[in-house]
């Protein structure tokens, strides 16, 4: 379990998404995130990651949205960076829509996918019950300790944003900056997918 404290594209995730949008919707984004990852879990717990582990035109499909997805949000950020205020709830996304955006990134994870299905089986022993009831256990503890980590990585993003974006045109650069993570991160991720 030490891997997930060591930051990745979620952690990446939560620092863009605190950088573009604050604390609070950072936080939303890790939970969403969380909820598309335990999507995957249970996707694997009851088998059916085999099925995308043996489709690769899906689980290709499933890496290229991930990376669009994520790609779309920095871009999105970088195109609203002067726009977006934090004292004007009307302007920033409602927290379903980070919530939502989030899931889609959570479950279109596929460096997570490819861990659960090679990892979670791997600790899992039959003598000791219903495998699948193990699996879903060990995706909890996983969750329970990434969404921690995450949200220490959102929370002091964003209290750096809070403190350093006394300006508006600060404020704007340092959303921009969260942006560029975010598309970078996205390309990074469909490099990856097609290469």
């Amino acid at each position: 379990m030490v891997i997930i404290l060591v930051p990745g594209p979620s952690v990446l995730f939560a620092i863009g998404r605190a950088l573009v949008l604050g604390t609070r919707a950072a936080l939303i984004s890790v939970f969403g995130n969380a909820l598309g990852v335990g999507l995957q879990i249970l996707i694997v717990a009851l088998g059916l990651g085999v099925l995308i582990q043996q489709s690769p035109d899906l689980f290709f499909v499933i890496k290229v949205a991930g990376a669009l997805m994520i790609g779309y949000l920095g871009l999105k950020a970088i195109w609203q960076r002067k726009r977006l205020d934090a004292s004007n709830a009307s302007v920033s996304p409602s927290g379903k829509k980070v919530l939502s955006e989030s899931i889609v990134v959570g479950i279109t994870n596929a460096k997570t996918l490819v861990f659960f299905i090679a990892a979670l089986p791997s600790f899992v022993d039959p003598l000791n019950g219903n495998p699948s009831a193990q699996m879903l256990v060990l995706g909890a503890l996983f969750l329970i300790i990434g969404v921690t980590s995450d949200s220490v990585y959102a929370i002091a993003a964003g209290k750096a944003r809070h403190w350093l974006g006394g300006s508006e045109k600060r404020l704007a650069n340092f959303r921009a900056i969260g942006g560029l993570a975010l598309t970078l991160l996205g390309l990074y991720m469909l490099l990856d997918a097609v290469l």
